[in-house]
């Protein structure tokens, strides 16, 4: 078995604690493992993010969330984010691993983050959030979907994707004000659902909210996001 962050042979005597479990396949070695950065202290009570790393906070709440919340439209739609890491260098070396070099075994890595903060949470569906059909095509996987696989769990598809250039070339400014990109399968009653959405990052909430403001339209009760990094 071998590190899948830098490729050293893995020795038995390394102790995994509840982080990566060997038996659930990828793991990483104690280096590796020290350069992700877990999300700890005090944090926004809605996205996660460390309240040092924003200027203005209020009772608990970031500015950004603050604005969100601000917004007649859009007030309540996200009821909350859960972050596991925060999205430094490493973490994003990972994700790209994961996601644009196709290394489709990351997500059980992640999943071994993501599961004790899933078994916190009460849900009817697990939802992952969709790809237009180019990018899919482009990747060969979701992975959203491929991290609620890894975690066990049936992902339970109400949306799809309108193809959009690529959220890594836009700016805040363009990603905040995104137009909607996503869009009903059919029409589904979920009145009174709990809804879990699984994405890879948070990075300024844009994305989650448009596939939330849906869900809720639908009648879910509540719309929590579960993701692995906050960017």
């Amino acid at each position: 078995m071998f590190c899948l962050g830098c490729g050293t042979e893995l020795k038995k005597l390394v102790s995994w604690q509840s982080l990566f479990a060997k038996e659930e396949g990828p793991v990483l070695c104690q280096d590796c493992l020290a350069k992700l950065d877990y999300i700890t202290g005090d944090m926004c009570k809605l996205c996660s993010r460390p309240l040092e790393q924003t200027s203005y906070h209020q009772d608990g709440t970031c500015l950004d969330c603050l604005r969100w919340e601000e917004n007649a439209a859009w007030s309540g739609v996200l009821d909350l984010n859960i972050s596991v890491l925060i999205y430094n260098d490493y973490c994003k070396e990972l994700v790209a691993l994961f996601k644009y070099r196709g290394d489709y075994a990351v997500s059980a890595a992640f999943a071994s983050l993501l599961k004790p903060k899933l078994q916190t949470l009460t849900y009817d569906l697990v939802v992952p959030v969709p790809l237009s059909p180019e990018r899919l095509y482009e990747r060969a996987f979701n992975q959203s979907e491929a991290l609620i696989l890894s975690l066990g769990k049936e992902p339970t598809h109400l949306l799809t994707r309108k193809h959009s250039e690529k959220q890594s070339k836009k700016s805040r400014h363009d990603r905040i004000h995104l137009p909607q990109v996503f869009q009903m399968i059919e029409q589904t009653n979920l009145s009174g659902k709990q809804i879990v959405l699984i994405d890879d990052i948070y990075t300024t909430g844009s994305t989650l909210r448009h596939a939330a403001i849906l869900l809720k339209e639908a009648g879910a009760k509540t719309v929590t996001s579960l993701t692995v990094a906050r960017g």
